[in-house]
């Protein structure tokens, strides 16, 4: 029987990527909360800086919020019922100069290029630009398909201490798997 080797491999494999706190399944609004408790709390308990523990716990809820909304893989509740549950993962994680926050998910490929683009913008642009951006997002009326208009992205990109990394691969035909990667 392998299953402990087995896990354990997986245990050694996320400790050396340095995460410190990963999820990986089906998220919804109450377990967001919760997983936010707990990394607060991971972080509190470590005497990380406030600052920087509100950053990351920002970009760490921006993150699962666009999980909740752009996951392709999603069980809803039955009509009339609000309740969703959206697939992908999360992970929080320490590097020699600071923290990761990385999330991903697989998405429709036609959003998927329609992201590429808008991420493609937003990591080109200094801080003076993202916030020129994040303020002309805000007056413009609300995107029906995003939810925010986008602004959670940029607001990603702005507390980033350094460009944010994503990546697309393709997973199965007219899937893509996303992933986002920032620094604080």
């Amino acid at each position: 029987m392998q299953l402990a080797s087995d896990y354990f491999e997986l245990q050694q494999l996320t400790g050396n990527r340095g995460l410190i706190f990963s999820f990986v399944g089906f998220l919804s609004e109450g377990i967001l909360y919760s997983l936010g408790e707990a990394l607060k709390q991971k972080m509190t308990l470590d005497e990380t800086d406030a600052n920087v523990t509100r950053r990351v716990f920002s970009v760490f809820v921006e993150q699962v919020q666009n999980i909740l909304r752009y996951s392709s893989e999603r069980v809803i509740s039955s009509p009339g019922q609000s309740s969703a549950l959206s697939s992908g993962m999360i992970s929080v994680g320490r590097e020699a100069d600071g923290f990761f926050v990385l999330c991903g998910n697989v998405m429709r490929q036609e959003e998927a290029i329609t992201l590429d683009e808008r991420l493609s913008a937003i990591a080109k642009l200094d801080k003076a630009g993202l916030k020129a951006l994040y303020k002309e997002k805000l007056r413009e009326p609300t995107d029906s398909d995003s939810g925010n208009g986008n602004v959670g992205l940029i607001e990603i990109a702005r507390r980033s201490s350094r460009p944010i990394e994503f990546d697309f691969i393709p997973v199965a035909e007219s899937k893509t798997f996303f992933c986002l990667k920032a620094y604080i």
